[in-house]
């Protein structure tokens, strides 16, 4: 559950960044950071998943990532449709986001994982 939130905040912080050094993105608040950051999590996590496993079919999984990341900028458009204090002017700005995005929960996941194992290390 923690890493969930972790992941969470770090995500918003991203979207506050990145509306920060590009024009092209629009966030309001930082709470509208988390909400956004909530919803792609929920929306990729369901619909995303519908989504990828055809093309990823059709790629024979040989462009797995890629296919990940554009459904992830596909559903960033669909959050900037859903939510009115957050804006994504054009698909590329969107891709840079699911870029930036995957980037960061990789980085969380990775520190999450480092401090789990050296928790089991202290533990034996």
């Amino acid at each position: 559950m923690i890493e969930f939130i972790v992941n969470l905040l770090v995500s918003a912080g991203v979207l506050v960044l990145l509306a920060y050094m590009m024009p092209q993105i629009e966030v309001k608040s930082f709470k509208t950071a988390l909400w956004v950051a909530f919803l792609i999590g929920i929306l990729n996590a369901t619909i995303g998943l519908l989504i990828r496993f055809p093309l990823n079919l059709v790629t024979l999984f040989f462009l797995e990532f890629l296919v990940r990341l554009i459904v992830t900028a596909v559903i960033i458009k669909l959050v900037d449709k859903m939510v009115d204090n957050f804006k994504v002017h054009g698909f590329w700005p969107a891709l840079i986001v699911a870029i930036a995005l995957a980037a960061a929960g990789t980085l969380v996941d990775s520190a999450m994982n480092d401090d789990d194992r050296e928790r089991i290390e202290q533990e034996y």
